[in-house]
């Protein structure tokens, strides 16, 4: 089933670290011996791997993808401007047209700079602070990216220096108490955080969080990689109406192409005169014209109400599986309709990975590709949703007998997949 995707693993192996070049696709997330590792196509809400399996994909991309794979539009408006060029010698015209739609569509963007990835746009709102406030510690919550500053948090540490280590400290989602206590032992530059990610507010927390940094003369930062262009154009700060000081963008902005932006105050990215944030591919014109296209495209279709009401559609009838199953001892969901999860909970004789490993194991084999959480994009349909159901329906009620039978491991037939640093 997999023969050509395993025989590109062992190869990638003897090149790649993990086989990819990023965490999240690598042989981490996927078991060995039970899993595709390579693709070679997509389309719509559709990809098909090297071996010529075909699968429904609701992981695209890792919530990169929010129109579908090889949107026509998109793709050629990005066809149109490489007629002309991708990076040039002096900005280009489109720097100016999505700056200027960014300011209009999110609230806390007065002046607007562009990147290439998430990691990028976090890393450079934080030295923005940083360089404001005069103060070094940051509080965080959420994943962030890749560079030390945020890293260094959690247990993936290896290589980050230290000094590094010791300026960056974690509070706990809906817990004000948590983010009380590091003002109270550090002098805080910034509050990043992802506004909602699992969990939805309570009790005015996003509210209080912002009255609480601003009272502590720190700056909130929303990261909203993942929030923006699925909760609202302008993310989650639209859906709360809860503004933030800054704010960091990427992922579904270009459907796929590489283009990530920081935006705040005027008087706050008025820094960026002063501290370094620079990079050669900041202006690449072919993530630009993406974004301007996804961008008139989200407005003139209406793709927020979509992928709220195909997500709502899916948590409606998981949740009524799971109570109809009464499998609720083992599963739960949460998160936002656009971006939700499949939750496990740890059993007495198994753990949680190696459940999960006979769930992708499973899912896989009925050609719904997955990791456990459901990243709605604007090509999935009520039959793709469906067809996750029906996977659901067979898959959850089997685990489930497993576990009962004590019988889960003897019917895993990869390799099981071992505990990461927990993010969210």
């Amino acid at each position: 089933m997999y023969k050509k995707s395993d025989q590109l693993l062992q190869r990638a192996l003897e090149s790649i670290p993990l086989a990819s070049q990023t965490f999240s696709k690598s042989l981490t997330q996927y078991p060995m011996g039970v899993s595709p590792f390579f693709i070679k196509e997509g389309r719509g809400s559709k990809v098909v791997d090297v071996d010529g399996n075909k699968y429904i994909d609701f992981v695209n991309a890792l919530g990169a993808v929010t129109l579908g794979y090889c949107d026509e539009d998109i793709d050629k408006a990005v066809h149109d401007q490489m007629k002309s060029g991708v990076i040039f010698s002096l900005p280009h015209t489109l720097e100016l047209d999505v700056s200027e739609k960014l300011i209009e569509l999110i609230p806390c963007a007065e002046k607007v700079r562009f990147a290439k990835n998430g990691t990028d746009a976090t890393s450079a709102s934080v030295r923005i602070a940083r360089a404001y406030t005069g103060k070094e510690h940051i509080a965080v919550c959420g994943y962030h990216g890749w560079q030390d500053w945020y890293i260094g948090s959690t247990g993936r540490d290896l290589g980050v220096p230290h000094g590094v280590k010791e300026l960056t400290h974690k509070f706990q989602y809906n817990n004000i108490n948590s983010l009380e206590m590091l003002f109270q032992e550090k002098e805080i530059a910034c509050v990043i955080m992802e506004p909602m990610n699992v969990e939805y507010p309570e009790n005015n927390f996003l509210e209080k969080v912002k009255e609480l940094t601003h009272k502590n003369n720190a700056l909130l930062i929303f990261d909203e990689t993942f929030t923006g262009f699925r909760y609202a154009i302008g993310g989650a700060q639209v859906f709360f109406n809860v503004i933030p000081d800054m704010a960091t963008f990427g992922k579904g902005m270009g459907n796929g192409f590489p283009l990530s932006a920081v935006v705040g105050s005027s008087k706050i990215m008025k820094v960026v005169e002063d501290i370094f944030f620079s990079g050669t591919f900041g202006g690449e014109t072919l993530s630009l014209a993406a974004a301007n296209a996804v961008i008139s495209k989200f407005e003139e279709k209406h793709v927020i109400n979509y992928l709220y009401e195909t997500g709502k559609y899916l948590l409606e009838q998981l949740n009524g599986l799971i109570a109809d199953k009464d499998l609720g001892d083992i599963f739960s969901t949460s998160g936002h309709p656009s971006w939700s999860f499949l939750n496990i909970k740890e059993q007495e004789k198994y753990s949680v990975f190696e459940i999960k490993t006979f769930f992708l194991q499973e899912s896989f084999k009925r050609k719904i590709l997955s990791l456990g959480f459901h990243n709605i994009s604007f090509s999935h349909t009520k039959q793709d949703v469906d067809s996750l159901i029906a996977m659901y329906s067979e898959v959850l009620p089997m685990i489930k007998l497993h576990i009962y039978n004590e019988e889960l491991l003897e019917n895993i037939h990869g390799k099981i997949l071992e505990p990461l640093f927990k993010v969210r």
